[in-house]
């Protein structure tokens, strides 16, 4: 099979919708607007049909750029040990100024989640780091929403043999297409229209949370009994959002989640992840952390552990809360019963909390996108934004009012109304 030729499992046809849902419902190109498209080389069928798409609705330029594994795995095996510290700051100042140019941001993702098992953990944590000083220009740009951005997927062999191990190469392709797919709403007639009728819902959602404006919210579950306060003039959002250039466009194609700004000083209590992070090519599994006035004061982990301690100390925000995100636990992601090992999918198959950098679309007009401001309301700062999920079928939620009144947001893993 020609690398630049989709795997022989994957239905052409649902590709081709896949591309067509990431250029027009994902991003939202508009005529004349570059499209700057990272992708992992594997992914270059999809990145040829999501450039034929976007040329179609008038992009001005799409660039693409490629990673691939075996690039990476020989800087561990033959690079030298200064070049753990090292990253490409030419690449990412470059990419911020196609941004303050109104480049639309797609990212491919279908990296292999065990690629840097057995890796040392030390070295990890230093490239983690340098990428993340270096990626600061471009990255302000997307967690400010600058511009509209959008994240899909592509099923690679290596990613499909971890979540389907105990099959063949083919079958195992070919059951994650078919799952990507289904949580895409690429199976739908006319997934155009199935994806404005989930936005909908979406938006009653985080209407409704706004609408209480909740000081706090009490989450009870296995392991799990965790008080979140909530940012002073937090917004919820969900589904599609309007970005500062002002394109409408939906970040992470599947989506399930709404979410907002948490305290960074107004987080406390234990935790339990229910399902497996993965981290620059590390799995990490068995999260469990408490927190105190914000801040992870103690974790253990049965996997991975060296590596999340280090990500945890990153910088004084690593070990704050930067996202909370609720996400019923039955959904189009989690009904395919599949763990999908990567955090654009696992993520909006559970409720989900992420360490580091806060959003700057959570807050209400007239703090959001003021450093100064999102910072004295609560909002935190970093160099990382790491998800991970703590939800499952017996996650119970209570929305806490400022006069300390409780309201049911979830019950049995889903919404309690």
């Amino acid at each position: 099979m020609a690398i630049l030729e989709a795997h022989p499992a994957i239905d052409p046809q649902k590709l081709d919708k896949l591309a067509e849902v990431a250029v027009h419902v994902g991003l939202n190109l508009q005529e004349g607007q570059d499209l700057v498209l990272t992708a992992p080389l594997e992914a270059m069928p999809l990145v040829r049909r999501i450039a034929a798409v976007a040329y179609r609705a008038g992009a001005g330029l799409v660039t693409p750029l490629v990673h691939d594994e075996h690039v990476v795995l020989a800087r561990f095996a033959h690079g030298s040990d200064a070049s753990f510290d090292r990253a490409a700051n030419w690449l990412f100042n470059g990419m911020a100024e196609a941004y303050d140019n109104n480049a639309a941001r797609m990212n491919i993702s279908g990296e292999n989640p065990g690629l840097l098992a057995g890796q040392d953990p030390e070295k990890i944590s230093r490239i983690g780091k340098a990428n993340s000083i270096a990626g600061r220009p471009a990255m302000e740009r997307i967690t400010g929403f600058n511009i509209n951005w959008s994240i899909v997927a592509y099923p690679t062999v290596a990613w499909a043999k971890k979540v389907f191990p105990d099959v063949d190469e083919d079958t195992a392709v070919g059951q994650l297409a078919e799952a990507i797919f289904a949580a895409s709403r690429v199976n739908e007639a006319d997934p155009v229209a199935a994806w404005a009728e989930h936005d909908a819902r979406l938006h009653a959602r985080k209407d409704w949370m706004n609408q209480h404006k909740f000081q706090a919210l009490h989450f009870k579950g296995p392991g799990t009994d965790l008080t979140v306060g909530l940012a002073e003039g937090h917004s919820w959002n969900g589904g599609s959002s309007m970005a500062k250039n002002g394109v409408a466009c939906n970040p992470n194609i599947p989506t399930e989640e709404v979410f907002t700004t948490p305290h960074a000083q107004r987080v406390d209590g234990t935790v339990r992840a229910s399902k497996p992070l993965v981290h620059q090519g590390t799995l990490i599994d068995g999260i469990e952390a408490r927190f105190e006035a914000g801040r992870i004061v103690e974790v253990t982990c049965a996997s991975g552990q060296d590596v999340f301690r280090k990500l945890i100390d990153t910088d004084e925000g690593a070990a704050r809360l930067g996202e909370v995100a609720l996400v019923p636990f039955r959904s189009p992601i989690s009904d395919t019963g599949v763990l999908f090992f990567n955090t654009l999918f696992d993520e909006n198959a559970a409720c989900h909390i992420a360490q580091g950098q806060c959003y700057s679309e959570c807050f209400v007009e007239g703090v959001s996108g003021d450093k100064e401001k999102m910072a004295a309301a609560g909002g935190n700062e970093s160099l990382i934004h790491v998800d991970w999920m703590i939800g499952g079928p017996e996650t119970e939620i209570d929305g806490i009012k400022a006069d300390g009144t409780r309201v049911p947001v979830f019950r049995d893993g889903g919404w309690a109304a």
